[in-house]
């Protein structure tokens, strides 16, 4: 590992600092970076997302995807933990905390809105980070792309029964511009690249430089974007972490203990199904994170934009780096 991965955990906590520091002090000139979106989905953040999965898509090899069904016990642990634990467990985590551990300091209209922000957050499985979190602890890019593809196609189905059962409302609208644009941009067209440059390099360079040189060459990229992007979030919600720091502080409690408590939940299961590292790792990552761009969308939709509802999914997409960045160090020291 290299200097500047070794001390990862240092620059993330300064791009956290940095990104407060220019959104509060650049308030409205960074109000329009936020805004350049296609279907919500903001254009800056979306290339620098693209280049982080990019490592990922490369290292697909097509022609073994046919044996992905030997990774059966995988798809089925995630299958089961994004869509019959993590929205019931989220939803629980909300309810304690702000309806009764954090009571006296949350109004109860409030407290409510809260927790249909995080009952959002949790109905909704990672679509494009995990690809990243995968790619940093060597995970299999092929069993990557299936899981993914999978939860893609149950959200489809059951987001909106999920939702409507855990809120108690029947009038809940799903985005759909915003999930195609979000398969599209972070799953389609990284795909794609990555499968063109896979065949054109290994044909004209050859496997060994592949591996060897290239590979290599595209992790500080991945790094670097990564860092670029918790900067860029930080900055467009300075103004709101500096302004109402305490309800941040609070909504950020339980959301936190959701996704360790997801993780570790699924980690376990896979030990004990037996899995490999390469396939548990991302299991449990993906379990761990959200589509916080669908959340946000939602959320805005039913609630508004200025809504407890819309702060909490907000919230979710602030603590989602620094928290998946520690369950990666997890995953790669409990390497085995």
């Amino acid at each position: 590992m290299g200097k500047f991965e070794k001390y990862l955990t240092f620059w993330v906590l300064l791009c956290i600092v940095a990104g407060i520091f220019i959104g509060y002090i650049g308030g409205e000139k960074i109000e329009v970076i936020s805004n350049w979106n296609i279907a919500t989905v903001n254009i800056p953040v979306a290339i620098l997302v693209w280049l982080m999965i990019y490592p990922m898509m490369v290292q697909i090899d097509f022609s073994s995807l046919v044996n992905v069904s030997k990774n059966w016990k995988g798809l089925g642990l995630t299958v089961f933990i994004n869509w019959l634990v993590k929205p019931f467990t989220m939803a629980f985590f909300a309810w304690i905390f702000f309806e009764r551990i954090f009571a006296a300091y949350i109004q109860p209209e409030m407290a409510k809105e809260y927790i249909a922000g995080a009952i959002l957050l949790g109905a909704a499985p990672c679509t494009a980070m995990v690809f990243v979190w995968s790619y940093l602890t060597n995970g299999d890019a092929n069993y990557t792309l299936v899981q993914v593809s999978i939860n893609d196609l149950i959200l489809l189905i059951a987001f909106i029964p999920i939702v409507r059962f855990l809120l108690g409302i029947t009038a809940v609208y799903i985005p759909y511009d915003v999930l195609v644009t979000s398969v599209v941009i972070f799953v389609v067209i990284p795909l794609g690249a990555g499968y063109l440059s896979h065949r054109y390099l290994i044909r004209h360079k050859g496997l060994e430089w592949f591996t060897s040189q290239f590979l290599p060459a595209l992790k500080p990229v991945s790094v670097i974007a990564l860092l670029t992007t918790l900067v860029l979030l930080f900055a467009f919600q300075g103004f709101k972490i500096v302004e109402r720091p305490f309800d941040i502080l609070l909504i950020a409690i339980p959301l936190t203990i959701q996704t360790y408590f997801i993780f570790f939940i699924t980690w376990g299961i896979g030990r004990y199904l037996r899995l490999r590292h390469a396939v548990c790792a991302p299991a449990a990552l993906i379990g761990a994170s959200n589509f916080f761009e669908l959340a946000v969308a939602v959320a805005i939709s039913l609630f508004g934009l200025e809504s407890g509802a819309s702060l909490a999914t907000v919230v979710g997409v602030l603590i989602e780096v620094p928290v998946m960045l520690s369950l990666v160090a997890v995953a790669n020291r409990w390497k085995y």
